[in-house]
């Protein structure tokens, strides 16, 4: 279990460099949405390997902000919807 842990926060890590070199704005705010998705499952995983709720509850509390934070930055930066 904290091995694949570890593997979600290296890939992470990678994630950033998308974030930081990206080659457009929207390449950049995928990258940071998917490591808040990376850290939303280290969450859960954790909650189940320490057998606490709270922490099943403080993740749905961050997937949702999440989600709400997409959607202002996308609308904010006027990014084209391509579908």
């Amino acid at each position: 279990m904290l091995y694949v842990i570890l593997a979600i926060i290296l890939s992470a890590i990678l994630a950033f460099y998308r974030v930081f070199k990206g080659p457009s704005l929207p390449d950049r705010l995928v990258a940071m949405n998917s490591i808040g998705v990376m850290f939303l499952l280290v969450l859960v995983l954790l909650s189940y390997y320490f057998e606490r709720k709270i922490f099943l509850d403080v993740a749905l509390v961050y997937g949702i902000s999440l989600f709400i934070n997409v959607l202002i930055m996308a609308k904010y930066l006027k990014i084209p919807w391509k579908g």
